[in-house]
This record gives C-alpha cells, structure tokens and sequence, in this order.
C-alpha cells in the first residue's frame, strides 16, 4: 500500500521526504488513515518503500511537528487525533428529485455574457506543438531561474515576512512603487510620484478598473482598428459607444473622427496586433487634440522595452503636460505572464479612486510577489533579463522574417522595430482561419487576424506569428510547413 501511495504522490522537482509527507498527509486527510491508527516504524516503513532511514525519521519529525502524527515513547508514531476528526464528512449527494426541483435557470438571470465575447483562443496544450507561433507566451530557456529563486528566498527572511504579511488594505509595497519611479517609468521618460501609481494584477486588470471609473453607457471610446481583442471586450460591457479607428503604418492617425470622443485607447509604442510604432510627430499632434477637444487617452504601453533598433521614442505619457494620459505598463509581460504584475500612472486623484474600487475587488495584488518583484528590479535581474530578451527576439525575428520572405514571398508582412510578433496578411480571397486550423493539426500554431477586428464581417487573410516562445532552430522548418499549406490553398482557389 505504501509503495502505491508514494507513487501517487511522486512529481517532479520534490524531495523523497517531501513526497513522504504529502503522501502521509494525503492519507490522513482523505480518511484512509483513521485517527489513532499507528504508522509504520522509520525502519519499517524504509524498507518498504526502499529509501534511507533518515528520509523517513525527518519526515515524521516534521509532521510531528505540523501536528498531524504524535509521537508516543517506546511506542511509535501514531495519527493525531484532533487532525484526523477535524475532517469535514463527505456530504451526501442530493437525489435526482431534489436536483430537478432546485434547478436555477442560470442563462435568464445573467446581465451580461462575457464568455460569449469574441477573445484570443491559445491551446492549452500549445507547449506540446513543436512550432508554437503564439504571442506572449512563456519561454522556459529565458526564463531567469536563479535569479527569480534569489528574490523570492530574499522574500522570505523574518524581516521582510513581518512588512508584507498583515493585510496591506489598499496600499500596495512602497518598494515596488519606488523601483517603478525610479527604475521602470524613467526609460520611458515618465516621471511621476509615489501617489500617482497604482499596482494592478496585470494590464488587463488595470483597464478593467479604469473603464470603470470613466465609462458607462453613452462614453464614446475610439479604439483602434484592429486592436486589441480584451481591451473592446472590456469597453463593450460599459458602454456600446465603441468608435473603430483604422490604423496605418504609423498606429493610429490623427483625424477628426477622434474630436467627438470622450476616451481615445491607443498602444503607440507597438500597435496591437500590426507592431506599428506611432512617430513622434503623430504623438504630440494627438495630445494636442486630446486638449482641443478635452478627451482621455488611456496609453496601453506593452513591450515598451522590446525595440530593435535605435533609441525608444518618448512614452506619450512623457509629452503629456495636461495630465490627461493614463499610462498603463506591464513588468510581468517580459518575465513571465503567469506573475500577473502591471500597474498605471495617473493623476493623483485618478489614483486614489483605482485603489478605492481596486480594495471592492481583491484589497491588492499579493504582497509577496510584488516584494519578490521589487528586489528583481532592485538587484538589477530585471535589466540583465532585457538585455537578453532584446538579443533573443532580436535574432527570432529576423529568422522569422527571413523565412517568410524565402517561403512566402505572396504574403506581406507589416514592418517592426521591435515587439515579439508579426502581423501577417495573406493574398486575397485566402482565409487565415481555415489555414490555422489545417496548420495546427500540422503542429504549426498561428493566431487567426479576425478577433483583432470590430467590424462585421471581419477581414479574414490577415493572422500574427509570435516568437516570444519558439526555438530559432524551429521557426523556417515551421514556416515551410505553412508554406506548403498555403500553396494548397492558392492551387483549390
């Protein structure tokens, strides 16, 4: 039995004595071992699970420790008993009578369908495709280890476990915020007081909350198009007010189509989903129009490091001197996704009101997180890591344009000075969806174009190549494949 249990306990990267303790745990929690019941002696139970003694003599120290065995003298160790009685009972299942007669009809009680919106779609099993050209995902070979092992330990000495553990409230940990004042936001050229940044759960959740505060049905929001697909699907649940604004070359143009708005949402530094970087000429002329014609820009600054060539053009924010940009960034982006940290720059009393409504919905992000992030910048991993990462994208893309060049010549693809993904159209007539199907049951993972579009019916030859987290040696092989894909496509047109 302790064999089978061990093994159901075994995973990765998990010590033989922690494996031993969770399979112990696992037994007394779920009933298996009843209370009072004794354990089998260390030496009895080394023997059969074949493992050192002391594997198993600290191991059983330890859950002695935690309260789930008691050690008895000359007698063993044996199950605690308050541990094992405090189990809640399994509850019975309700019988299908009682089912039907307390059955809800959910669908006519919901205000709104979010998950009927129209959103970017990944596999869950993307990692397993062997050329995944998906944006934004996580690149284990990048992925600073040591380093982020070191903030986290940092994290965890007795000193610093005393200032991040009590609830925070609405504050958010003055180191984080005084590394992004003086170590993030200056590269921008942005500067900007410790009560002018919130900290947010990623940018998501930064424009989640500020749609919140400024818009409701009737604010008028211009949004660029194609843009991107979760900040209109945010915008749609406040307001149906939503204006397109077709981008260029340049991101979005400067027109009169911007003059009656109330809320202008732009990425400059890299348009999303095409990489165009808006020049600074475009930049200062739609600031002035946002004072003419007294609108909000919400600056959705993502990949602001991520530039191949030349010096990055001045974030809007920094030429913003009518304190009516909202800057929001992102540091978890370049890191790691799963981390979820971004926050916003905004006018103090803009601020105040995020952390107001911010503390309705979850107090602050995790206080040990955002320390562990604070030291990553402080101990200057974080610059290090942009180094890298402006090197690696640097030689993907140009192996992914390469090959797109050698192998697709039909296709254009939109030009970038940065960023971590290509926009990509098609020759007429041909639609990326369908070859995006085709190309994955070939391994070959692209993101269809049309989710990126408001209008009805969406174009459909356009899709984006990312290359955050493919191998160079991976990416023409995988451009071949989808290669041949769209030449059988151009012969049944």
């Amino acid at each position: 039995m302790w064999k089978q249990l061990l093994q159901r306990s075994a995973r990765e990267n998990m010590s033989l004595q922690g494996q031993i303790r969770e399979m112990l745990v696992a037994a007394i929690l779920d009933g298996q071992l009843p209370a009072g019941v004794p354990i089998p002696s260390s030496r009895e139970m080394a023997e059969q699970l074949g493992v050192a003694r002391n594997t198993v003599v600290l191991a059983y120290q330890q859950l002695a420790d935690e309260g789930y065995l008691v050690s008895r003298q000359r007698s063993g160790h044996f199950v605690n008993t308050d541990m094992a009685t405090s189990r809640l009972g399994t509850p019975a299942r309700p019988s299908q009578d009682a089912t039907a007669c307390a059955a809800v009809d959910w669908s006519s009680r919901f205000q709104q369908r979010p998950s009927q919106q129209r959103s970017i779609v990944k596999p869950a099993d993307w990692q397993k495709h062997p050329y995944p050209f998906l944006y934004g995902q996580f690149d284990a070979a990048l992925f600073p280890t040591a380093d982020w092992r070191e903030c986290c330990i940092k994290s965890l000495s007795v000193l610093d476990i005393r200032d991040w553990a009590p609830d925070q409230i609405a504050r958010d940990d003055d180191s984080l915020v005084q590394q992004i004042r003086t170590r993030v936001l200056p590269r921008r050229g942005v500067w900007a007081s410790a009560d002018e940044i919130v900290v947010t759960v990623g940018a998501q959740h930064a424009l989640y909350m500020i749609a919140d505060l400024l818009m409701r049905e009737g604010t008028r929001v211009g949004i660029e198009e194609p843009g991107y697909p979760d900040a209109r699907n945010i915008f749609a649940r406040r307001t149906s007010q939503l204006v397109p604004l077709p981008v260029d070359e340049e991101g979005l143009p400067v027109t009169d189509a911007l003059r009656d708005l109330d809320v202008v949402y732009a990425t400059p530094n890299h348009q999303c989903p095409t990489t165009a970087t808006m020049g600074l000429k475009r930049r200062e002329a739609l600031l002035k129009m946002a004072d003419e014609s007294d609108f909000i820009v919400i600056e959705d600054d993502y990949e602001s490091e991520n530039r191949f060539d030349g010096d990055p053009i001045p974030a809007l924010k920094s030429l913003d001197r009518s304190n009516r940009v909202i800057y929001v960034g992102s540091l978890s982006k370049t890191l790691a996704p799963g981390l979820r940290i971004g926050y916003v720059v905004g006018p103090a009393e803009l601020v105040a009101e995020l952390r107001a409504l911010r503390r309705l919905m979850l107090r602050h992000p995790p206080a040990y997180t955002q320390r562990a992030f604070a030291l990553f910048l402080s101990l200057g991993h974080h610059d290090a890591l942009l180094r890298r990462l402006a090197s690696a994208q640097r030689e993907r893309a140009t192996a992914l344009r390469s090959a797109l060049a050698q192998h697709l010549p039909q296709c254009s693809v939109a030009p970038a000075a940065g960023g971590s993904s290509c926009w990509v159209s098609l020759p007429e007539q041909l639609d990326a969806t369908a070859l995006a199907e085709q190309a994955r049951d070939r391994g070959v993972l692209i993101e269809p174009g049309e989710v990126f579009f408001m209008t009805e019916p969406p174009p459909r030859q356009h899709f984006r190549m990312g290359y955050s987290s493919i191998a160079p040696a991976a990416i023409e092989p995988g451009v071949k494949v989808l290669a041949e894909l769209v030449r059988g496509f151009e012969r049944r047109r």
